[in-house]
Formats: structure tokens, sequence, C-alpha cells
């Protein structure tokens, strides 16, 4: 950790390369930003809530915003969250948001769309509506039955915050393979497949035997007693003989729809076209 002096020691440091013509401005700026994130926002440090610090620079190391899991923290400090991202023009998405934080949230927000499905709340702080056409990439969330739908909402709300084209294909479980047979032509043009399911969990495997990319599969806690919330799913998926199956935690909608999007858009970036 560093402490008070070495932190006024770094900063004379800067001055001086600077005044030497040894740094740009800007090149000091960047610096300062590292050593003193607190120093590189330009939101009023009131704002921020005590049991909030956010990762101002995630979105320029990673691509991404910092993202705020909602359980657990007060309407304030979400409220102060959503704006200081705006104020930096930033992308937010909150996850796992109860009924009444999300009231808060978009009594607040007007511009922020909300999934109650999902329990999601997001907005778009560049500048541009939550879904323009402006987009990198096509993934395509499989549920094997509409009791996972919360989690694949959860899914698909993550893949639109981060600007990837989604479409959602319900209800296509192994106990009726023909429904699944005719809606794969929906996959083809998808740099990855999000594949959620509970019960046994076999959906993952059958998906993956037909896309040439990488499946994403999310056990849910849905399932009888044996199922032990998920867990025989996550064994089942983690087991899976199909090399391009990858398996993520337990109703871990969010976590498979980051990875998605990270895929395909660094699939759109590398692709010939490009």
């Amino acid at each position: 950790m560093t402490s008070a002096s070495d932190g006024q020691s770094d900063l004379r440091s800067l001055l001086q390369l600077l005044a030497m013509g040894d740094r740009t401005v800007d090149q000091v700026h960047q610096e300062l930003s590292l050593t003193f994130p607190r120093l590189a926002s330009s939101h009023p440090e009131n704002v921020r809530a005590p049991e909030l610090d956010l990762d101002l620079d995630r979105a320029r190391r990673c691509g991404f915003p910092e993202v705020i899991y909602a359980p657990g923290k007060s309407n304030e400090a979400l409220q102060a969250a959503f704006e200081l991202l705006l104020s930096r023009k930033q992308n937010v998405l909150a996850t796992r948001c109860d009924p009444a934080q999300a009231a808060e949230l978009c009594a607040n927000f007007p511009q922020a769309a909300y999934n109650p499905v999902a329990r999601t709340v997001r907005i778009h702080g560049d500048d541009s509506p939550p879904d323009d056409a402006c987009r990198s990439g096509h993934v395509c969330v499989v549920t094997a039955g509409t009791s996972d739908r919360p989690v694949a909402e959860e899914a698909a709300e993550t893949l639109r915050w981060m600007k990837v084209e989604t479409d959602i294909v319900m209800d296509v479980g192994v106990a009726g393979p023909q429904r699944f047979l005719e809606q794969k032509h929906r996959l083809e043009c998808s740099q990855a497949v999000i594949v959620v399911a509970g019960m046994e969990g076999a959906l993952p495997s059958v998906v993956a035997g037909w896309v040439p990319c990488p499946v994403i599969a999310v056990p849910t806690s849905v399932g009888y007693g044996a199922a032990f919330g998920g867990v025989a799913a996550l064994l089942g998926m983690l087991n899976s003989c199909a090399a391009n199956v990858a398996v993520v935690n337990i109703d871990a909608g969010f976590k498979a729809g980051y990875l998605a999007g990270m895929i395909a858009r660094q699939s759109t970036i590398h692709s010939p076209a490009n």
C-alpha cells in the first residue's frame, strides 16, 4: 500500500519530468490516473457511497466497465455507482436486482432498461442507445426448458450490454430432440453459443455436436431432489465428451454472457473482413 509520503514523492517526480519536457501532459495524466485513481474521476468525491470504490479503469484495461452485483447494496450505493459510471460515459449493468432496487434505479434513471426476469438494470452511457444496430458479433442463447429462462435472460442482457447481437432459442431440451433440430439453423452465424440447462444437463453436449464454435454450458438449479440444486447438471456438463464445451458455475448467466460476448467480439475484430 502506498503511503502519503510516497504518493507526494511520486507526484513531485512526475511534475519535475513535465517541467523538464520529458513527459507530455497526456502522459502525466495517464500516470496520475494509475497512481492516484481517485484523481482520474471528474465526478465529485461525495457521490461515492462508503461501501463502494469502483474500478473506473477496468474498461480501458479489460474492454468493459465494472459490473455491479446488487445484492447487499443499498439504494444509495447503487445510485452513486450508476452516477459515477455514467459521468465517465461507461455502460452500466447491475445484476441480481430485487424489485425494490430496480424500481428505485428506474425512477432515478429513466433511460434504464430493466428486465424483471433477468433481474438486471442496464444503461448505455457512451451516447448510444441501448438497443442500437451497431453491434459486434453474434451469440445464441439456448435453453433446455422455460424454467431455465431467468438464467438465460441474464446472459442475454449481459450480451446486450456488451453490444453483441443476441438470439434466444427457448425450450429445446433433450426430452424432445426434434425441437432443437428445428431451430439449429438459428445458431449458424454465432461465434459462441450459450446452453442453459438443469435436470441432468445433457443439452450442451447435443448442441456442441452441431456447431463449429465454443459452447458455454450453464447448469441451473432446476430439477428434483437428486439434481442437488444444479450439482447433477454441473457434473454432467463437466464430463461432456464434446470437446468444444466449457462450463461455468450454477445459475451463472452473467459469467456465461460475458465470456461468450468476449469471444464474439474478438472473433469479429480479428475476422478477415476487418
